[in-house]
């Protein structure tokens, strides 16, 4: 086995952990990292040739512990490949092995209780992330990369995971954040140069470097809007009365025979739910009890249960489909759920239009006049309609568009975008800040009050990537890791 690197005063202790997943599998990895790294791990395995930097050896896993790895006849339990990584040059800056065996729970188990009988201690959840944080291999907006690159459900997140991870969000803020540098250090000189009270930089000079901060912000922080879709999705609500539909339309949308549909009103009793992608986008969509006209009392308990739950599920989604039945004129109840969602993201969908055609073709009226009976009337509150049927497919597919576009806010896809709350909110308060200085500035506020204004705008952007922040906010992005990672 290579040696360990020479231990500094400050070093910090040595942390391990399984760094795959729980359970059975082809691998498991596990994953040691501090000064102590490579003295355990030749305890704990007996490699077939010294360890190099970034190279793999096959190596024994060691059955008994004091068993001595120097010795052919000593006893194994597995095989492995055995990765050493010297620092600095470790995704921890840390001295850091990884063991990768057979993904038996049982080997892996023994593996780390050795290690930590060795020395070790058990790794905090995100605590090898938040050692290449420490170290400056990776900035915050990277180190949450990687947990959003650990959590994508779709190809699209993984990609702008994958952009953050190479420092896209930095980069696109790095300029901005230059040039405010650049404007404090020129207040900064004003103010220790000035004599007779006379101000190195001019008022309209100050507003001018303000002016050209602020856009570059202002279009990162309007990236929050699919940025934010693009992390966590969203969830759309599929409404309507009894047996217009819903579920055909949610079976279609999801390509599977998800919900139960049968001929009879009332068949879904309860929310049925399902996650789909539309553009890279996850979208929950929700199946719901169909909404009846007249006394709820009256119905069955079980289906007065499922349409309170609808209602719940009405609320609660970012978007909502409202299925209207196209060989049916529009009833009161379809009338409440459009006034439901008035001012909200939704789509009104006219189903069965297969049904209608049919008569059209018998009347010899065009098919267009499907939609335009209902607008003529004003029932859809304003609201654009689409023509589909669940059970041909016709319109699903700019159905899918619509949704996705009204999902997404028309916002394209941009590298370096605002993914979660705390990026925003730190954009956000620069910009306020720049705001406040420039108001200062026209207001012929002394530089130094101007400062304190640029200054937190300096620190809110530091904040974003990192460079000034608190322990508590470490403390809360790194717990939400994975304990391997």
């Amino acid at each position: 086995m290579a040696a360990p690197n020479p231990v500094p005063d400050n070093a910090t202790d040595t942390i391990a952990a399984v760094s795959t997943p729980p359970g059975r599998g082809g691998i498991g990895i596990v994953r040691l990292s501090g000064p102590l790294a490579a003295s355990i791990a030749a305890q704990l395995v007996r490699a077939h040739q010294p360890l190099e930097h970034a190279h793999a050896r096959l190596a024994d896993v060691l059955d008994a512990a004091g068993t001595d790895s120097r010795r052919a006849d000593a006893p194994r339990i597995d095989e492995a490949l055995v990765t050493f990584f010297a620092a600095p040059n470790s995704y921890t800056a840390e001295d850091l092995v990884e063991i990768a065996a057979h993904g038996s729970p049982v080997v892996l188990e023994l593996l780390l209780r050795r290690a930590l009988e060795l020395g070790a201690r058990l790794a905090e959840p995100g605590e090898f992330t938040q050692r290449a944080f420490l170290a400056g291999r990776i900035d915050l907006t990277q180190a949450e990369a990687v947990r959003d690159l650990i959590d994508a459900q779709t190809l699209t997140q993984a990609r702008q995971a994958a952009s953050q991870m190479g420092g896209a969000l930095s980069h696109r803020a790095a300029p901005a954040k230059q040039s405010l540098v650049e404007l404090i250090a020129l207040l900064e000189a004003g103010i220790d140069f000035a004599e007779d009270d006379l101000d190195v930089t001019g008022k309209a000079e100050i507003a001018r470097r303000i002016e050209e901060i602020a856009p570059p912000l202002a279009a990162l922080e309007g990236s929050f809007a699919r940025g934010r879709i693009v992390h966590d999705g969203l969830t759309l609500a599929i409404v309507g009365r009894p047996n217009v539909g819903k579920s055909s339309l949610f079976n279609r949308l999801v390509e599977r025979d998800r919900a139960i549909v049968t001929a009879s009103p009332g068949t879904t009793r309860d929310l049925v739910t399902e996650r789909i992608s539309l553009g890279g986008i996850p979208i929950e969509l929700v199946d719901t009890a169909g909404f009846r006209e007249g006394a709820r009392e009256l119905l069955e308990e079980a289906e007065q249960l499922g349409i309170r739950r609808s209602d719940e599920a009405l609320a609660d989604a970012a978007l909502v489909l409202i299925v209207l039945d196209a060989t049916q004129p529009v009833t009161d109840e379809d009338q409440r759920l459009l006034a439901a969602v008035e001012g909200r993201p939704a789509i009104v969908v006219l189903n069965k239009s297969d049904l209608v055609k049919r008569d059209l073709v018998r009347r010899d009226l065009a098919a267009g006049e499907l939609e335009s009976a209902f607008v003529a009337e004003g029932a859809l509150s304003g609201l654009a309609a689409i023509s589909t049927s669940a059970l041909t497919g016709e319109g699903i597919a700019t159905l899918r568009e619509r949704i996705l576009a009204l999902a997404t806010g028309g916002a394209a896809a941009e590298p370096g975008m605002l993914t979660n709350l705390r990026q925003h909110q730190a954009v956000a308060t620069a910009l306020a800040a720049l705001g406040d200085a420039a108001k200062a500035n026209a207001g012929r506020i002394p530089h130094e009050m101007i400062l304190i204004d640029l200054y937190r705008a300096l620190w809110a952007l530091d904040s974003l990537t990192g460079q000034t922040t608190s322990d508590d906010i470490l403390n809360l992005i790194f717990s939400t890791f994975c304990i391997g990672k």
